[in-house]
């Protein structure tokens, strides 16, 4: 069973959202775009650093809206949430020794979206390291074990995560060596995931489930991205412009995770604003266009901020 609830009238306006983004963007085809879009109503249980049982959490079941939140995609950075929590969970059932040095790269893999820091923690979730191509047997136990992560979250039972695939390190000019062998001679074994599986853990998150309620504050800090101009860094490293970010007001607080390539551009964002009600958006775009596009994703965001601020996702 899914962890939000359709609804008809999010189908209706998610729906319309959608025919107004294919006609903005006449390049954008309909397979090139997929979407999870989560209401939070009163009263608003999620933000509250853990204040309610994991039991109670997932008892209630939040309305929702999904496009393709099913379809297998290619994640880039935004797998980067993924090792987020399962490096908190080792950390947390001390599977690993914390350090000055894994602090650090827990926090420019998720603020700054590093892939070399993403690299450490990968080595220390999976004990493994990358390097020059191995023999059959070592490269065996060494797949084995980089697969420990895809292991844990099967192991959490989620019906969004039994298609996800997650046990690649991110790059910038593409793995080399064992790294290369291990992701596939046609790239079958890279990172996939889905927006309703990254939905449901990011709404793990910020309903204080995920590992722990302190836990969750620490992921929550990462996640959250400043809208002041003045601090925003240039270009796509700030996560913000070009993103689900860029269309909200400056009063509004942003939790978000951004990913992009040369082919695709996606963001999934947790959002307040005031007087309106919470929501969470998870937008995955692919193609060449679209990984170039900086307006798509601001404008889906305005789309439904717009829609929230009208009442339109008011319970009647």
């Amino acid at each position: 069973m899914a962890f939000f609830q359709k609804n008809e009238q999010l189908e209706q306006i998610g729906s319309e959202i959608l025919e107004v983004t294919w006609n903005k963007f006449p390049s954008l085809a309909r397979n090139q775009i997929a979407l999870t879009w989560i209401v939070y109503d009163a009263p608003v249980f999620v933000n509250t650093g853990g204040a309610i049982s994991h039991e109670e959490f997932w008892h209630y079941r939040v309305r929702g809206f999904s496009y393709r939140g099913v379809e297998r995609i290619y994640p880039a950075s935004i797998v980067k949430l993924f090792y987020l929590v399962a490096i908190l969970e080792w950390l947390e059932k001390e599977m690993v020794n914390g350090s000055p040095e894994l602090d650090r790269a827990i926090r420019d893999m998720i603020t700054d979206s590093s892939n070399d820091a993403t690299s450490l923690v990968v080595d220390m979730l999976s004990g493994t390291t990358s390097g020059p191509e191995i023999s059959a047997e070592p490269f065996t136990t060494w797949q084995y074990q980089r697969n420990i992560v895809n292991r844990y979250y099967q192991s959490l039972g989620w019906q969004e995560l039994e298609s996800i695939n997650i046990n690649q390190k991110t790059w910038g000019d593409g793995p080399y060596g064992r790294e290369r062998v291990f992701v596939g001679e046609l790239l079958e074994n890279r990172n996939m995931l889905t927006t309703n599986a990254l939905a449901r853990l990011f709404h793990s998150i910020v309903g204080g489930v995920a590992v722990s309620s302190d836990r969750c504050k620490t992921m929550m800090k990462l996640l959250h991205r400043s809208l002041d101009p003045v601090e925003l860094l240039p270009g796509d490293e700030n996560q913000v412009q070009g993103f689900l970010g860029e269309s909200l007001p400056p009063q509004a607080q942003l939790w978000s995770k951004a990913g992009w390539t040369s082919r695709v551009r996606h963001d999934c964002a947790y959002i307040e604003v005031p007087t309106i009600q919470p929501y969470l958006l998870t937008v995955f775009t692919e193609g060449e266009a679209q990984a170039q596009n900086r307006e798509l994703l601001p404008f889906v965001s305005a789309q439904i901020l717009a829609a929230i601020q009208a009442g339109k996702t008011m319970i009647m």
